[in-house]
């Protein structure tokens, strides 16, 4: 049996984890990482208390900054909570003129983009909220800022417009793979059907919104290039 000598036995220690087994410089970026993920933090939830809170004087004072922030990707809005809620199923559609390999141009028929987040959504318990609101939100930010003649009634117009050409031609890329030349956006509503008890009566015909043809620019692909 194997005994020690000359004093009592060594002690059994744990070795460091997490950052604690980093040396000093790793300890310092992970320390200055973390502060910066805070602040980000902080700095967001102060934007968005600011833009969803009753006017008031800091907010009327950097309205301007609160909005380049919120603005269009962390909107607020009550809807859900509305008196009268949303009562219509929009979904918007694509249909696009893409240049094939031999440099043909050809035109697509209609692509459901809505019904293909409904897809990738159906059966997940915890989809993401691009899956869910990306395209939704696009879509409902352009009709706020522009009227029924598709003309921009507020300054937030143009940047409304940028980002649904934006989303859209990202979605045309990853299903067609082709180079888009140009694009038509639609919109199709359909009421909800009222309980049978209610006594509503509401259209069965789908309405649709239609954009013009926009052409397709290298600013409006990802990474900037046809």
């Amino acid at each position: 049996m194997e005994t020690h000598q000359g004093g009592p036995p060594p002690e059994e220690t744990n070795p460091p984890t997490g950052v604690a087994a980093l040396g000093l410089p790793g300890r310092i970026a992970a320390a200055v990482a973390l502060a910066a993920v805070a602040a980000l933090a902080c700095a967001h939830l102060g934007m968005v208390f600011l833009h969803v809170a009753p006017s008031n004087t800091l907010s009327k004072r950097h309205a301007e900054v609160v909005d380049d922030w919120v603005y269009p990707e962390f909107e607020q809005n009550w809807k859900l909570f509305a008196p009268n809620p949303l009562q219509q199923n929009i979904a918007v559609q694509v249909r696009a003129e893409i240049r094939t390999g031999d440099g043909d141009v050809r035109t697509v028929d209609w692509t459901d983009l809505s019904a293909e987040d409904g897809r990738a959504i159906d059966g997940n318990p915890a989809p993401s909220h691009t899956q869910q609101n990306e395209l939704r939100r696009a879509w409902d930010f352009y009709v706020s800022s522009h009227d029924d003649e598709n003309r921009a009634v507020g300054p937030r117009g143009r940047l409304a417009e940028e980002y649904l050409r934006r989303i859209v031609v990202m979605r045309l890329g990853r299903t067609y793979q082709a180079e888009v030349d140009r694009m038509q956006i639609r919109s199709r509503t359909l009421q909800v059907t009222p309980p049978a008890w209610s006594g509503e009566k509401t259209e069965s015909e789908p309405r649709f919104r239609v954009l013009p043809w926009w052409n397709v620019s290298a600013d409006d692909v990802p990474g900037g290039s046809l």
